[in-house]
């Protein structure tokens, strides 16, 4: 027994002075956010989207997933779309789950591209869990300025 009382769950820890031995209280137990059953939460899929001057570059993590899960799309002319879904484990019969924390379900991010975005070479790969999606840009080109001679 713990000396230390617990105000944050059911008081189950294996070490008192260790801070991840403690299960934590969760103020949303026995709340579901689910639709289906599966969880939403892998629609909160983490992109980085960087511009360089030669392309726009999306880093979307999506672990776990393979290609086939994986879908990106352009919309409309200036939307990228990328969506994806994750399938939830199969449940055994003799199975005593502990922890569930990993997500499963759908998940869709979408960005209006700029301008200067060459949908036609748009290119897609997927390695260690992150997708990599590089829109090349057109080269935009100044406007020619032409000097007007000043009669007087």
């Amino acid at each position: 027994m713990s000396l230390i009382p617990s105000f944050f769950g059911n008081g189950r820890r294996s070490n008192v002075f260790d801070p991840f031995s403690l299960d934590v209280w969760d103020p949303f137990q026995g709340f579901s956010f689910s639709t289906a059953g599966e969880t939403t939460a892998l629609a909160n899929a983490r992109i980085d989207w960087k511009e360089t001057p030669e392309v726009h570059l999306f880093k979307v993590d999506v672990p776990g997933l393979n290609d086939e899960e994986v879908k990106v799309e352009v919309e409309d002319g200036s939307i990228l779309q990328i969506s994806g879904e994750r399938s939830k484990e199969k449940e055994e019969k003799n199975d005593k789950w502990h922890r569930v924390e990993r997500s499963s379900g759908k998940f869709i991010r979408r960005f209006r591209l700029p301008e200067n975005a060459k949908l036609e070479g748009v290119k897609a790969a997927m390695e260690n869990g992150v997708l990599t999606v590089t829109v090349p840009k057109e080269e935009v080109k100044k406007p020619e300025v032409k000097a007007i001679d000043i009669s007087g």
